[in-house]
């Protein structure tokens, strides 16, 4: 963790932030019982600030391989260190509210938050999509398969990020019925209609799969391959989520879908359990 942060400390505290607000949220959960779409309005929060601090760590770890653009860096991560910190803001000031963050446009305030949540996820595409051309035209201190495992990443999660326009298009995440639902515990996707969030997930966290393949393949080939394999199978669960198919039903989950966090607590007697 001391090398992240001599190398990018400005990504590095942004995930401390981060991780600091889900334990905060944590401990805000078992004392709220209202709900937003059948679940506790502070799920979406924690998800967002656990995802967030992985993706800008990621982010950091692999700028630091950028070592003759500091300038460019030092943008970049100042830049993706504002939209993400702007964009959980908006979520969590939502979520305290008691209404939906995405595609709310309720009342003016409400659509005027949406949009400044929209305006911050295109400035984070922009600086992914610049790091992407950085990486493709700057030769780097690690192995060729790493390298283009680390600009397959970035090609995906940025196709991924794209998935978040037809979100938007369709004014909801779920296809075949209104948002919300029986839906797996704390991810919340749904398990009776089609769900663009699971291809959406498979697709971003292509940032941190894809390296990995290729620090481990250690051929360029192998690792292209895997890319294209991955790239396949988050059109499929698009193309499952657009005819309106979950990836579970409720027959194939065992819990007999729990709507959120707070039942599976109930389901399994666990202590501490809020009734």
């Amino acid at each position: 963790m001391g090398t992240l942060y001599r190398s990018n400390p400005v990504l590095t505290l942004t995930g401390w932030f981060h991780w600091l607000l889900v334990a905060v949220l944590l401990l805000i959960y078992p004392f709220d019982s209202r709900t937003i779409l059948g679940i506790s309005p502070w799920i979406k929060p924690i998800k967002f600030s656990l995802s967030i601090a992985i993706y800008v760590w990621t982010l950091a770890w692999y700028l630091r391989y950028l070592v003759d653009r500091a300038r460019s860096v030092r943008a970049i991560s100042c830049g993706v260190a504002i939209s993400m910190v702007t964009e959980i803001a908006c979520i969590v000031m939502q979520s305290a509210r008691g209404v939906t963050s995405h595609f709310n446009g309720a009342t003016p305030f409400d659509a005027a938050v949406f949009t400044v949540m929209g305006v911050m996820i295109v400035l984070n595409s922009v600086l992914v999509a610049w790091t992407l051309v950085l990486f493709l035209k700057t030769e780097l201190p690690i192995t060729p398969a790493y390298a283009w495992g680390i600009r397959c990443g970035l090609l995906l999660f940025l196709l991924a990020g794209a998935e978040g326009g037809v979100m938007i298009a369709h004014h909801a995440h779920t296809v075949g019925a209104p948002d919300g639902g029986p839906g797996l515990p704390l991810i919340n996707w749904s398990l009776q209609h089609g769900d663009l969030r699971v291809a959406h997930f498979l697709g971003m966290h292509a940032l941190q799969i894809l390296p990995f393949a290729g620090f481990l393949l250690r051929r360029v080939r192998y690792v292209v391959a895997f890319a294209f394999l991955y790239l396949v199978a988050v059109l499929a669960l698009t193309w499952t989520a657009m005819g309106g198919r979950p990836l579970m039903t409720l027959e194939d989950f065992p819990l007999q879908s729990p709507t959120n966090l707070a039942e599976l607590f109930l389901i399994n007697k666990l202590p501490g359990a809020v009734t």
